[in-house]
């Protein structure tokens, strides 16, 4: 399989109070479909090109120590990190989950979902297993986890994200719910066994199904049940919102210091709509927030396009649960600039990065062929 890249420059370097102004701009000005630029492959420029012969599932730099990449697949039980600076076929360093035996005493296949770095360490490498366990390593001291965050099931972890402290981490698994483990330990700091091995158990488990249903006006118009989490990220401009997507395309914000969410988008049904329900729907869908004023794009679930959506923390985003849109301190230029923007692209978009500083966004599909020129927003 190959993920190609598709690059819209949709922010340029602005001031967070002219980014909404300008995403405003940019949707009025499109008459037709916008279309993106194509990265054609051209190996003679690539830096590194490394075949591994495996399928590859997560890729990460190590924001520590940025000469290393880690990746990993659901298919193996191995951590693969190479360093970019000596080019080679072969890995620096390979990190290998514990042995897991199964009642009849067979060893059990795990794979790895996700892999995370810390920002203040580059020896700690932090990856979660189909069998709901989030393995940390310390590379100084041996290939195999020095801990193990368990959950209490066997769910596969799809997704997990460390906090800014370096010591919180979150997860999110295809059984529908959310954990936070705290490394400092806390009210379950007790050994807590799993599977035969001692584990560290969650500080909180959340069923997000059931703080959907808390969410009145959700709940009168939608048949909630659990359904499987694709991806949560934390905002890098307010670090206490924790977003969710899940696999039928909805997206919210769970507050994790209330522990309540604020904020939900959810898209009408295929079937409501008479649109065909797309072979994406087969990957794992993984948004990105954009680094400021809490706009988050996420690739639709079965059109075509890109969901730009305003999560910001207070009631004047148009997804926040206690969004009123005739509120009179709303003025009307706010409720302009305050929308959910969808844009429209040839192909599905399973996956979506935006730069950390100017707001670029790129999105990759599970094929290729956009292209023509980029869109601008000046």
């Amino acid at each position: 399989m190959t993920l190609r890249l598709y690059i819209a420059r949709v922010l340029a370097p602005c001031h967070e109070k002219d980014i909404w102004q300008r995403l405003f701009n940019w949707h009025a000005s499109l008459n037709m479909e916008p279309v993106f630029l194509a990265l054609h492959e051209d190996e003679s420029k690539h830096l590194m090109h490394l075949n591994l012969q495996r399928q590859l599932d997560d890729v990460r730099w190590n924001v520590a120590n940025q000469d290393e990449v880690a990746c990993t697949s659901v298919k193996s039980n191995e951590v693969l990190i190479f360093d970019i600076g000596y080019v080679s076929s072969k890995p620096v360093e390979v990190l290998r989950t514990r042995r897991t035996l199964s009642l009849l005493g067979s060893e059990v296949n795990k794979g790895l979902c996700a892999i995370a770095f810390t920002t203040t360490d580059d020896s700690r490498v932090i990856a979660s297993d189909t069998h709901g366990v989030v393995n940390i390593w310390d590379r100084r001291k041996s290939p195999r986890p020095c801990l193990e965050l368990v959950t209490g099931s066997r769910s596969t972890l799809n997704t997990i994200q460390p906090h800014v402290d370096n010591q919180t981490i979150f997860g999110a698994s295809k059984d529908g719910n959310i954990y936070m483990w705290d490394l400092r330990g806390g009210r379950t700091s007790a050994a807590f066994q799993c599977h035969n091995e001692a584990g560290h158990p969650p500080l909180v488990s959340l069923k997000l199904a059931s703080m959907l249903s808390k969410i009145g006006s959700l709940k009168a118009q939608s048949d909630i049940v659990p359904k499987e989490i694709h991806s949560i990220n934390l905002d890098p401009s307010c670090p206490y919102q924790l977003a969710f997507h899940l696999d039928d395309g909805w997206s919210g914000v769970l507050d994790i210091y209330n522990l309540r969410v604020t904020h939900v988008h959810c898209p009408p049904p295929a079937w409501l709509t008479g649109a065909s329900v797309s072979t994406d729907l087969l990957y794992l869908r993984k948004p990105s927030w954009l680094p400021a004023s809490s706009i988050y794009a996420v690739g639709s679930s079965y059109d075509c396009g890109l969901h730009i959506l305003d999560f910001y923390p207070d009631t004047s985003s148009p997804s926040h649960v206690d969004y009123k849109e005739d509120a009179e301190t709303l003025s009307e230029m706010n409720r302009q600039r305050k929308k959910n923007i969808f844009v429209p692209l040839s192909e599905g978009v399973t996956a979506c990065a935006s730069h950390p500083l100017n707001g670029t966004i790129i999105a990759g599909t599970k094929v290729s062929v956009l292209s023509d020129n980029p869109v601008f927003i000046r």
